[in-house]
């Protein structure tokens, strides 16, 4: 019974994306009527193997709205599990994961402006993963343990460097890149490591031991890195855990403070936990300067959340959106919430596993 019914939603979903394709999708119900302005692009990763993920645009001004934004622009699709997107300049710069493609998307237009592809010289994927940039470069942690450096002007890779098994997010601080190995294709064995990279020499300097399958990394302004690890899904939960860049070790491990995923803003960082046994899930916020918990439950009003799925900060007003999905075969919602918690305005359907936003202000 629950065989047949995943795939009717399997087949639900791949109706609605094959109508996607299409048609333009413009849906007036449910849009933000809000004070905010510019325009957003909503990066949905879609199904792993199905080749569907999608880019939506939102204008804010003008109310467009269009959840196939990159297919109506260049009359293709992204690829197969798009997993992240940067902006760097006039330039998105989109990993396609299963793929194995940076997608470079001029964001004045849509246009995409070249694919780069990530092979190996035995012309095996790296499959990239997550996204960073710097003085002209952006770099790629990818899924074959390695991290791959783009030089922004010429388009083409420049550089390479081993790290651990399976990198996923990486982040820039005190001229060094720290980069999460999670093993996590190598269930029950993770990796349990953050690898630092020279940014000058783009060579490893060292490895620090974290908690196991570590995912999500980011910076705040002191330069103290935080890491959060997934652990086993079981006896093993997840970590968050302070690093000390100027002896790169974990100094502060967070007993209690179970992390799946997490973003910093202005040195408050936005924190979710998700329970995939219980499907419980909370959202708090934690100061990175006096490093505990000011508010136990962001979220103020009766919003409920099924499964979130992302979580960032608008930085030209400092609304927090969280990226929601419904069941990882149904398309998922964006919600955004005021600074005390508050729901300003949910769209719905936005794309089928939304992951990531680009805020513009123009």
């Amino acid at each position: 019974m629950k065989t047949f019914r995943t795939i009717i939603l399997l087949l639900t979903a791949l109706f609605i994306y094959s109508c996607d394709v299409m048609h333009d999708v413009e849906r007036n119900d449910g849009l933000p009527l809000t004070q905010s302005s510019g325009r957003m692009l909503v990066l949905s990763e879609g199904l792993f193997n199905m080749n569907n993920s999608t880019l939506a645009y939102y204008n804010f001004d003008t109310k467009e709205f269009n959840t196939n934004y990159f297919q109506t622009k260049n009359k293709r699709g992204l690829g197969d599990t798009a997993n992240d997107m940067i902006l760097y300049g006039s330039k998105l710069y989109i990993a396609v994961d299963i793929s194995s493609q940076i997608e470079v998307v001029d964001v004045n237009t849509g246009i995409s402006l070249k694919q780069i592809p990530l092979f190996n010289d035995k012309n095996s994927s790296r499959q990239p993963r997550y996204l960073e940039s710097s003085n002209g470069k952006v770099f790629v942690s990818c899924f074959d343990g390695t991290l791959v450096r783009i030089d922004t002007a010429k388009m083409v890779v420049d550089g390479t460097v081993s790290c651990g098994r399976n990198p996923e997010g990486l982040c820039i601080a005190a001229g060094k890149i720290y980069v999460a190995n999670s093993g996590g294709l190598d269930f029950p064995k993770y990796d349990n490591t953050v690898s630092v990279i020279d940014m000058t020499t783009f060579k490893e300097l060292k490895k620090i031991t974290v908690g196991i399958n570590p995912y999500i990394i980011h910076s705040d302004s002191q330069g103290d890195v935080y890491v959060s690890s997934r652990g086993n899904y079981g006896e093993n939960p997840y970590r968050f855990q302070k690093i000390d860049t100027y002896i790169d070790e974990v100094v502060q491990d967070f007993e209690g403070l179970n992390v799946l995923n997490f973003t910093i803003y202005n040195d408050k960082a936005y924190l979710y936990n998700y329970d995939f046994t219980t499907n419980k899930n909370w959202v708090k916020i934690f100061d990175c300067l006096s490093e505990k918990v000011v508010n136990d439950n962001f979220i103020s009003d009766d919003t409920v959340l099924d499964t979130p799925y992302s979580i960032q900060v608008n930085p030209f007003d400092g609304d927090v959106y969280i990226t929601n999905s419904p069941g990882y075969t149904l398309w998922g919602d964006v919600l955004c919430f005021d600074k005390t918690g508050k729901l300003k305005f949910r769209i719905n359907e936005i794309g089928l596993n939304p992951n990531k936003i680009v805020f513009l202000n123009e």
